[in-house]
């Protein structure tokens, strides 16, 4: 089994273009065999704090249609970051793409501090299972809470895969509290972040995988686009970082 994260680069305000690019690095993906692509968080519209209801995506919004083929025609599941919109106001979240012909909604939990002026928390999402393998989706400040990461092992995942913007300045004490995550819970971790600025934030890049042991097992470069791969062989974790498709800035 090969699962991948994303390292994207958003494109704000230009949704078709947007999902352009995310087919792109799916279909790269696909080429490499992986079952889970996960991306960044937002990274359907970018990280900002000012969007509204307005800028909500909805599952039947037709312009998703070709992440929703490319996941039926690779058999992957493939989860995009997406402001989502509910009876208690608007969400950070993810819309997963299944190999089903379905797709279905999970919403960030935990909030960080200054994202209660644009979002609401929302309520605990599915569980992945691939060829066995369960995962537990986290988005960015969820991992942050111990809670969060306990549950998915509580609930029997073996990978806990997060989207998130990561800044230069919080990178290392996150990898460290990613490590503990991986370490304490015996679950393989992976992070999708962005590979350059996104809404005035600037970001670390260096999407990476933890093994349940603690060890960093492949990172992508600081900027610009990558997929970071991991295989499971034999019951042993290895991963790799591949291709870095777009430079920042582009």
């Amino acid at each position: 089994m090969r699962l991948a994260v994303a390292q994207s680069i958003a494109a704000p305000g230009d949704l078709a273009h947007s999902i352009a690019d995310h087919a792109r690095l799916a279909i790269a993906a696909a080429h490499e065999r992986a079952r889970l692509l996960v991306f960044p968080e937002l990274s359907l519209t970018g990280y900002r704090q000012d969007l509204t209801i307005d800028d909500a995506i909805d599952l039947a919004d037709p312009r998703l249609a070709p992440l929703q083929f490319l996941a039926n025609e690779h058999g992957m599941w493939i989860a995009t970051g997406a402001p989502i919109a509910s009876p208690a106001g608007l969400h950070i979240g993810a819309i997963v793409f299944t190999p089903q012909d379905t797709a279905y909604v999970h919403l960030k939990q935990y909030l960080h501090p200054g994202e209660e002026v644009a979002f609401v928390p929302g309520s605990p999402g599915e569980t992945l299972t691939i060829d066995d393998v369960r995962v537990g989706l986290a988005i960015c400040a969820d991992f942050a809470h111990p809670e969060h990461a306990r549950a998915a092992a509580d609930r029997g995942c073996a990978v806990y895969a997060a989207g998130v913007l990561i800044t230069p300045e919080g990178y290392e004490a996150d990898a460290a509290m990613l490590r503990d995550r991986a370490t304490r819970h015996r679950m393989l971790v992976m992070i999708a972040n962005y590979g350059a600025p996104t809404g005035g934030w600037l970001s670390a890049g260096r999407s990476a995988v933890w093994s349940p042991d603690g060890d960093l097992l492949a990172c992508a470069p600081s900027s610009g686009e990558a997929l970071v791969f991991v295989d499971q062989v034999n019951g042993q974790w290895r991963a790799e970082a591949l291709g870095l498709f777009q430079p920042a800035g582009t």
